[in-house]
This record gives C-alpha cells, structure tokens and sequence, in this order.
C-alpha cells in the first residue's frame, strides 16, 4: 500500500535546488526545475553519494553526482553518462494547498 508524504512547501525550494529527505527508509532527492519538482532516490548507483549534494542542469532535467560527475534524468532516473551505468528510483510527485508530497511504495 502507497503513502502520500508532504516533503516541503513549494516556495521553499528554489529552481535549480535539490533537498535531501529521509522519509520511512526512503533517502529521497527533491529537485526543483523552474516550476516543476522531481524526486529520485539520493543514492548515485555508482556509489553512495548524495545526489542532492550535486549540480541541477534545469534546462537538460537532469543532477550530477557530485563525486564522479554521473548525470540522471529527473524524470525517468535514468543515467545519462558514466561511470554510472544503473537508473535510480524515481517517485511521484504531487503538489497540493503549496505543499509538495511524494508517493512511497
């Protein structure tokens, strides 16, 4: 069964910025792009780094793992150039009353 949990309000984050959240055993990276929010699973899949540590491209959709430079699509997880080579999880976001929620397994 899914859960809705409210991670942030919307004016908290700004385009461009990403916020780490640990929520039920989920290590969650919340990023903003102009006016849209995405959240993918903070874990690089090349190694455990924090993907909320690293560079929002807000114009590709994508984050870059701060240690080896690894790029994912915020809206598919997917990796977009090596080392790295596995997607990340990816969640579902909603925005409701100024709140961004995401939707655990």
């Amino acid at each position: 069964m899914s859960e809705t949990v409210i991670l942030c309000r919307t004016d908290e984050l700004s385009s461009g910025e990403a916020r780490r959240f640990d929520v039920a055993g989920h290590r969650i990276a919340l990023v903003r792009t102009e006016d849209e929010f995405h959240a993918v699973g903070d874990r690089c899949s090349h190694e455990n780094y924090s993907l909320a540590e690293g560079e929002v491209w807000v114009d590709e959709r994508e984050i870059e793992c701060p240690r080896h430079g690894s790029t994912f699509d915020l809206r598919t997880g997917s990796a977009c150039s090596l080392p790295a080579t596995h997607a990340v999880a990816v969640y579902e976001v909603e925005i409701a009353d100024g709140n961004v929620s995401v939707v655990l397994p």
